[in-house]
């Protein structure tokens, strides 16, 4: 293990979820971890008129639209700015084609009201469909970033401090250096009950640039982190946060500890 690697400790301090892909993130006091990601978590995502997977970064009226999963009892729930509340069992309308950025995937079509309802709020036709949304599949069941991260990124800016949802990490932690996460990358890290080997950084997208209540554009994320972090040799470029391959799933809690395993 490389020196002093095995003192980067900390805890969880946040843990940030969503159903629908491009919704707002909602906190939580713990989610269940499994190889495909959290349960519940990105268990929808959009499709455009081309069958092509569409979110937040090119529709940014999503982030205004609450959504809710109960996988144990099929329920989807929608809230949406204006005080509308959609919730019901979900129901399957078939199977299509969609392509998820440069793959594609076979899904399953949503019956129901959401897609209507989700067209009207962004503008254009929008269809829901369900399969798993997370972005780098198994390889990325799990993202990380630290408390610390969030300070130096908001340092950079002259804030006193940035929205961690506008990241849209599942994990947040605190008791590490800012950036001792990268250092995470290519070992192995207990985190509750789980063990996640982390793979790679995350490299950044105009979505981070949106308010993660309204989804307008107003900070210039990629800006302050191309003044810094932008000569980094990193997997992809502009890094903040990691993300990573669940190991051993289980539940992971609010301030339960974060340590190097191997």
């Amino acid at each position: 293990m490389t020196a002093g690697l095995e003192q980067l400790t900390g805890e969880v301090t946040a843990l940030s979820l969503t159903a629908v892909k491009g919704t707002r993130m909602i906190n939580v006091d713990e989610i269940e971890l499994g190889p495909s990601g959290a349960r519940g978590d990105r268990s929808f995502f959009l499709i455009d008129e081309g069958d092509r997977m569409v979110n937040g970064k090119l529709l940014g009226e999503l982030q205004s639209v609450v959504a809710s999963f109960d996988a144990g009892a099929g329920t989807l729930g929608l809230a949406f700015p204006d005080g509308r509340v959609l919730e019901g069992e979900v129901r399957g309308g078939g199977q299509a084609e969609a392509r998820f950025y440069s793959v594609t995937r076979v899904v399953e079509l949503v019956d129901g009201p959401w897609s209507e309802a989700l067209s009207e709020h962004v503008g254009r036709p929008v269809r829901l469909v369900r399969g798993s949304a997370v972005d780098r599949g198994r390889d990325g069941a799990a993202s990380l970033v630290s408390r610390a991260s969030l300070a130096r990124l908001a340092q950079e800016g002259g804030l006193d401090g940035i929205d961690p949802r506008r990241f849209r990490m599942l994990i947040e932690i605190d008791g590490v250096p800012a950036h001792a996460e990268d250092r995470f990358v290519g070992h192995t890290v207990a985190v509750g009950d789980t063990v996640i080997r982390f793979n790679g950084h995350i490299g950044r997208c105009l979505i981070t640039s949106r308010d993660p209540d309204n989804g307008k554009l107003d900070l210039p994320t990629l800006d302050l982190l191309r003044g810094y972090r932008g000569e980094l040799e990193t997997d992809e470029p502009l890094p903040f946060g990691i993300y990573g391959a669940v190991r051993r799933g289980g539940t992971i809690r609010l301030g339960d500890p974060v340590r190097i395993d191997r």
